[in-house]
């Protein structure tokens, strides 16, 4: 059997035993959604935004009061009264119990802060998917960074296995005399250099693995890699790059935000206005007192009252405070209108850049595909060239170095067209377990 035969099968064993009960990237990402803290975080942060709508809507309704009072007074009343000539001290005992109800009637600045809790809502909206497109990237990413390494690592292991058995044969020919020392010095260097590879390799292998560690909180042992590229590459959701921006500036959720940032700006600048209004309200109270004046008198009176009304303010001068506030309101209303502009123009970069990284990528991956066939065709021929006198140990090792460099960038490619896609479908909105289920389907079959 040829030697690039059994490195072929060495490779292949070993990436299918990394295999063997693997998680794969649908499994991670549950497991992320219970275990990351910052995605817990955002979603804590949505529900404490979800109340910002009843505290809008309780400015439009009633306010009740229910006080009470109760006291008890020792009084010298030997002075109270005509012809009273024994000093006495009397106890007066008081309570009293007041209800009162104030129902907003016309208050401008009231159903502004209500209309503006439903912005902060939707805005709360926007940011909790965006925390959980977030989370789908940020697992995607980590994941693929461990296969890469894992590639690393592969590729290291399958090559210095190669590099070792070239060395071996090298020695055996210098014994017999069929090469020189210069051929088994080379396979010593190769060889040399192969295990600091691999052993760095390692190293950046178990920094991923803590990387995506911090996300799931507990240590990735295997994980599923793809075992052939898919053919579809080119399905896409929309076939144009126009057409990508288009989707993006209408379903963005990051652009939703600035929106809505916007929008809270303009409603600021309203309730600013607003305090120039006079306000009306409906004012009621029920007020049941005993012992009143009883201080006074030395003997106090029980008194029941009932009040129903209207109460009107009208603001005359507030030493031109909120001429002032309307000012800052309208500077910070443009500054938001200027960062949602950003935003978009952001957006549209973003979206774009992301198109061209799914193209090109399918391009690449393309290329790379053809170049692993042809670095194999020629590894081969290199051997079989070897077999013959007309090719060295030095071609053999360099064929091989090509091939498995063919190998590591192919899957690495892969990976990154894959990241590409799941951040196409992030920039233009789109983004949601469907489409990560789509791409985990593209690396288990």
């Amino acid at each position: 059997m040829k030697i690039s035969q059994l490195v072929f099968i060495l490779f292949l064993v070993i990436v299918g035993s990394s295999s063997l009960q693997a998680a794969d990237l649908m499994s991670v990402y549950q497991e992320a959604l219970a275990q990351d803290a910052q995605y817990r975080s955002a979603r804590a942060a949505y529900e404490a935004a979800q109340e910002k709508l009843p505290q809008g809507r309780a400015k439009l309704m009633p306010n009740i009061t229910l006080s009470g009072t109760r006291t008890v007074q020792q009084v010298d009343a030997s002075n109270v009264g005509v012809g009273n000539i024994n000093p006495q001290e009397v106890t007066i005992q008081s309570r009293g119990v007041t209800l009162s109800a104030t129902q907003p009637l016309i208050r401008v600045e009231n159903f502004i802060i209500y209309a503006q809790s439903k912005i902060e809502v939707n805005k709360a909206d926007a940011q909790f998917v965006v925390a959980a497109q977030d989370l789908i990237l940020r697992v995607s990413q980590a994941y693929f960074d461990v296969l890469d390494a894992q590639v690393d690592v592969e590729v290291a292991e399958a090559q210095k296995q190669a590099i070792f058995r070239q060395l071996q044969q090298a020695k055996r020919n210098f014994e017999v005399g069929v090469s020189t020392i210069v051929d088994t010095k080379e396979a010593e260097a190769r060889y040399d250099l192969t295990t600091s590879q691999e052993i760095a390799a390692r190293n950046a292998l178990e920094i991923k693995k803590r990387t995506l560690q911090g996300i799931i909180d507990r240590f990735p042992e295997n994980l599923v890699s793809a075992k052939e590229i898919a053919s579809d590459l080119t399905r896409l959701q929309y076939s144009s790059m126009d057409e990508w921006v288009r989707v993006a500036e209408d379903k963005n959720f990051a652009l939703k935000i600035q929106q809505a940032a916007y929008d809270i700006a303009h409603q600021e600048v309203k309730k600013a206005w607003a305090q120039h209004y006079p306000t009306l309200d409906l004012v009621a109270q029920y007020s049941d007192q005993t012992g009143v004046g009883g201080a006074i008198t030395g003997r106090g009176i029980d008194l029941t009252s009932k009040s129903i009304g209207l109460q009107l303010n009208i603001p005359l001068f507030q030493g031109f405070s909120i001429q002032s506030r309307v000012r800052e309101m309208l500077a910070l209303e443009q500054r938001a209108l200027h960062d949602l502009e950003s935003a978009r123009r952001n957006i549209t970069l973003q979206i774009r850049q992301q198109y061209l990284n799914v193209t090109n990528g399918i391009a690449q991956v393309k290329a790379l595909k053809q170049a692993l066939i042809s670095s194999q065709s020629q590894l081969d021929s290199t051997i079989l060239g070897q077999e013959v006198g007309v090719r060295t140990e030095v071609d053999v090792l360099n064929a091989q170095q090509q091939m498995y460099s063919a190998k590591r960038d192919l899957a690495k490619a892969y990976h990154s067209y894959l990241m590409s896609r799941l951040r196409l479908s992030a920039e233009a909105g789109e983004l949601d377990e469907d489409t990560l289920i789509q791409i985990n389907a593209m690396l288990v079959k």
